[in-house]
């Protein structure tokens, strides 16, 4: 399968802040690809990287197995929707979607039009006017309507309720199996995308702490409840990313060991098993909690 994006030993300093830390990863083709962290993890700044509007300070980067920067040939692949994405306060709807038009050479009349009657948008309304959840609509119509062979969203959903994130969901997959493309969805929302992505980076500190299939970190982590003595004799040699105590007991999130027995032991011990979600996962990783961080990145 090719590789959409490659990067190798990259950093990216503000001053002598280090955004970006010597990370590598790749990113193949026609795959959701969720890009999770804490605010100021770096994502961001990546994802800026990667449509050129910053440059690297070291290290290499090739998208569509090129260098981005000024590159016209790559850069009319991508359609990057940002978080607060701004048009001009003169333009209309009707006016980003015209120009929106004209720059993706896959952009699909029929299927933005759809998408305009999906989400109620006023197309006279002039962007100005417009609340946070219809600017978000725009975005996301013309993030899913020029499919883009490297389309990235960045908190697409601000200021949308849960019925209009589910929409966009939605749209977004039965589009994507039908033409298929890569995307780059970064959310704090894991829950509600953990069943859409099939690669997920996790990014902290500027650097990668998980790289992997999404397939793969299911089931990676679980919890373990009980009284405080059995748990800490079953967590001995564990790697331990969470802890939780309350009056005589203890609540812990453990890493599945490779040989998958540690359900078993615990059960044994007659403590409680519950299973991790993707986000509690990355949460109890973004915490700085676990002694093994990178043993998840790949």
């Amino acid at each position: 399968m090719k590789k959409v994006i490659e990067v190798s030993q990259l950093d990216k300093l503000y001053g002598e802040f280090k955004a970006i830390d010597n990370i590598s990863f790749t990113i193949e083709e026609n795959k959701i690809c969720g890009l999770l962290g804490r605010n100021g993890a770096g994502k961001t700044t990546l994802m800026k990287l990667i449509t050129a509007q910053v440059f690297p300070t070291d290290g290499e980067l090739k998208v569509f197995g090129e260098n981005p920067e000024e590159n016209r040939r790559v850069l009319s692949k991508i359609c990057f929707i940002k978080e607060s994405q701004k048009y001009p306060d003169n333009f209309s709807v009707h006016d980003i979607l015209k120009v929106s038009k004209s720059l993706f050479l896959n952009w699909d009349e029929e299927f933005a039009q759809s998408l305009i009657k999906d989400f109620n948008l006023p197309l006279k309304k002039k962007t100005k006017k417009l609340s946070r959840g219809m600017q978000s609509a725009v975005g996301i119509v013309i993030g899913l309507a020029s499919r883009a062979p490297l389309t990235i969203f960045d908190e697409p959903y601000l200021g949308l309720d849960a019925v209009s994130r589910g929409l966009f969901y939605d749209r977004l997959m039965e589009d994507y199996s039908e033409y298929p493309r890569t995307v780059i969805l970064s959310t704090h929302l894991i829950d509600e995308v953990s069943n859409l992505l099939e690669h997920i980076l996790v990014v902290d500190k500027g650097q990668i702490i998980i790289n992997d299939e999404a397939e793969n970190l299911r089931g990676t982590a679980f919890t373990v409840t009980g009284q405080t003595g059995k748990v800490e004799a079953f967590l001995r040699g564990k790697e331990v990313i969470h802890r939780e105590p309350f009056g005589g007991l203890l609540s812990a999130t453990v890493i599945q060991s490779k040989n998958n027995s540690d359900r078993n032991l615990a059960a044994a011990s007659g403590l409680e098993i519950s299973p991790v979600s993707l986000q509690q996962l990355v949460v109890h990783l973004t915490k700085g909690k676990s002694t093994q961080k990178g043993a998840i990145a790949q």
